[in-house]
């Protein structure tokens, strides 16, 4: 059997011709088991590899911005030239190859020498501290180093784990899919050899902005040049009768997680309160594991403020069909005896009762600083604060939009680290607007949904394509313009939506 037969792609040991390079795309070959691009960038060819470094999606798939490419996925961001993760989720590069061009011919045998350091910047600045271990303070201590900052770098989380992918927590890590090896962001030796001390399990008490010092629970007092907070937010605790003694899961940490994994081991029904983004996660994943799950929310539709009633009635359809029941335009009001009282008075059987009502953006440090305050920490497009030398990002920092030209706040794991990045950047004196339109996406029983832009309101929703047959786009239209996309199933709509959202920015 050939190579090319065995792997469904040209050999590139062997060559390709010069003519079957796209100008404007990408052209997937293999170098033995290893799957490559190559692509055009004006006379020269490169060669990078074609898995993307987040979850491996098949970069082929993805979408060809001038010297980039964007993963079918989640949408990491690519230099094709380099190789370098240019914007999260991705946080490693790709590898690069050698390029080998005689006569008409192209051929790619071995791999190329990792792109050099970054030259070190802003001398001037000796220490950095960031507060929070999530995605956008991880991102942004990572970007630090990435542009060639060499001071001090510090990183203060009140989790006791280092930085993870939260994002899993509610899907494949609860399923048991996913190991807890596989959970960290990088590795201990990332933090060794960049030379940033990260402070686990230290909570951030106060702020002294004129001093320029951050305060740490225990009495410990770090100075800083610049400082980033990125506290992200705590999940709502339903306050019951009867669940001070039983007490409640909540899904925020990585202990969260296995605490209800624990329990979950050992339960037949779980009563999940709130129809949420987590809450649904949740009832999928727990389904998975074989529980009676019970979803009990006010909503008569679930999503139906988010996304439209249609598309709501699509997620609860795709549920009940998984066998989770709904208790739709109630209240859970006690828990008594293993069973969760409504306020209609209808009991919910439940060995175990998990919440998923949202959270509230952790303002407190943020507040007694005195930091200028909008639902949020109020930052500019660089995400700086009120205060000289503090930058906020991530879930509770209100930026402006650049899409609708309003301040918006989002609770999105891709959309803080992409914010933690720019943030960094703009720390060290390079001017960076952020210019990225929000993106989140989730799954339900291995369909995916991802959403781009951000409509908290909406005059129509234009649906195109069949939601039932798992392939249909959503459009979100405000005053005549569209002010989000959602993919039902296939990826590229939203991927090509971003980017329309990128040019009305001016960003390419």
């Amino acid at each position: 059997m050939s190579d090319d037969a065995q792997y469904g792609t040209p050999d590139l040991v062997e060559g390709v011709a010069t003519a079957d390079i796209p100008f404007d795309g990408v052209l997937l070959g293999h170098v033995e088991e290893d799957r490559i691009i190559l692509a055009r960038l004006g006379e020269e060819i490169v060669a990078v590899s074609a898995d993307c470094t987040h979850y491996q999606a098949p970069l082929e798939e993805g979408l060809r911005v001038g010297e980039t490419i964007r993963c079918p996925w989640h949408q990491a961001c690519f230099s094709l030239r380099t190789g370098a993760a240019l914007e999260a989720p991705a946080l490693s590069p790709l590898t690069r190859w050698e390029v080998e061009i005689e006569g008409d011919k192209v051929s790619v045998r071995r791999r190329g020498s990792p792109q050099a350091p970054a030259q070190s910047l802003r001398s001037d600045l000796n220490a950095i501290v960031i507060v929070g271990g999530g995605a956008a303070g991880f991102a942004a201590a990572q970007r630090l180093r990435d542009l060639g900052y060499a001071g001090a770098l510090t990183l203060v989380s009140d989790d006791a784990s280092a930085p993870y992918d939260r994002p899993n927590l509610s899907k494949d890590y609860l399923t048991g899919d996913a190991q807890a090896d596989w959970m960290p962001l990088k590795d201990e030796a990332f933090y060794k050899d960049n030379h940033i001390d990260l402070r686990l399990g230290v909570r951030a008490t106060a702020l002294d902005t004129k001093a320029r010092r951050l305060m740490l629970e225990g009495g410990e007092t770090l100075a800083y040049d610049r400082l980033l907070l990125a506290t992200g937010a705590t999940p709502n605790r339903p306050d019951l009768p009867g669940l001070e003694a039983s007490g409640v899961h909540l899904l925020r940490t990585q202990a969260d997680a296995d605490a209800l994994i624990a329990a979950a081991d050992s339960a037949k029904t779980v009563a999940i309160i709130g129809a949420s983004f987590i809450g649904l996660e949740v009832a999928a994943a727990l389904r998975k594991r074989g529980l009676e799950v019970h979803v009990v929310a006010p909503d008569a539709v679930p999503f139906s403020n988010k996304l439209g009633p249609e598309l709501g009635a699509f997620i609860q359809r795709l549920h009940e069909r998984e066998g989770v029941v709904f208790h739709l335009q109630r209240k859970a009001k006690s828990f008594e005896a293993g069973r969760l009282i409504l306020d209609d008075g209808e009991g919910v059987s439940a060995d175990l009762v998990v919440a998923g009502v949202g959270v509230a953006p952790r303002l407190d440090v943020a507040e007694a600083a005195g930091l200028a305050m909008d639902r949020g920490v109020a930052v500019d497009a660089r995400f700086r604060t009120s205060a000289p030398g503090v930058f906020a990002a991530g879930d509770i920092a209100r930026y402006p939009d650049c899409v609708s030209g309003r301040p918006i706040r989002v609770e999105h794991w891709v959309a803080a680290e992409r914010q933690g990045q720019v943030a960094a950047a703009n720390m060290l004196g390079i001017d960076a607007p952020f210019k990225e339109p929000p993106f989140f996406w989730t799954a339900f029983y291995g369909l995916g949904l991802h959403y781009v832009g951000h409509a908290e309101s909406w005059d129509s929703i234009e649906i195109e394509g069949d939601l039932e047959s798992r392939a249909a786009v959503l459009r979100y239209i405000k005053d005549g313009a569209v002010q989000a996309v959602v993919s039902v199933g296939p990826e590229g709509p939203t991927l090509e939506a971003a980017q329309v959202f990128r040019d009305q920015c001016g960003l390419d």
